[in-house]
């Protein structure tokens, strides 16, 4: 039997497997640049926000799953930096649906979504060391724009982030 991936949005009791899937790839793959107590606040602070994330509302969040186990997810919607474009603000998989199809179906439905709501183009920002991440947007047409700047995780030194953009298809 092959697997079944569906994608749907985020719905208001998901916060707990949001945070789950947020904090555990977020510690593969940020915690490795950050000072060890730094990257240990930051899982758990991925774990507990997403009920409030929800609750607020605004943002599209759609919850990709794997076989019925949820295992990415996106959040998105108008960029804050760069007027008339759409931006995927977070996008993470956990690390057990790697190498599944999970990310490529979610983003996928995102560039609809983004397309749909009118947008022509899309951007986002990555570890500038994060060369898994990189190589899937790569892959996905998604092109660095030369952009950089620096996040502060409040201990250890600032990370560099990239920035990525890409036509929507099919606008």
């Amino acid at each position: 039997m092959s697997d079944v991936i569906t994608v749907h949005p985020a719905e208001p009791g998901d916060g707990n497997v949001l945070g789950e899937i947020h904090a555990v790839s977020w510690g593969v793959s940020h915690g490795p640049f950050c000072a060890p107590e730094v990257a240990a606040a930051g899982v758990e602070e991925r774990r507990g926000k997403w009920h409030g994330v929800l609750a607020e509302g605004g943002d599209t969040i759609l919850l990709a799953r794997l076989n019925e186990r949820a295992g990415a997810f996106a959040r998105f919607g108008a960029s804050t930096s760069r007027p008339g474009v759409a931006e995927i603000h977070t996008f993470f998989a956990h690390p057990d649906v790697w190498g599944s199809g999970v990310a490529m179906v979610l983003l996928t439905a995102v560039l609809e979504r983004v397309r749909d709501a009118g947008y022509d183009e899309v951007h986002l920002w990555t570890l500038r060391d994060s060369a898994q991440a990189r190589r899937f947007y790569a892959k996905n047409g998604f092109v660095e724009t030369g952009r950089t700047h620096d996040h502060d995780f409040a201990e250890g030194p600032p990370l560099a982030l990239v920035e990525l953009e890409r036509a929507v298809p099919g606008r």
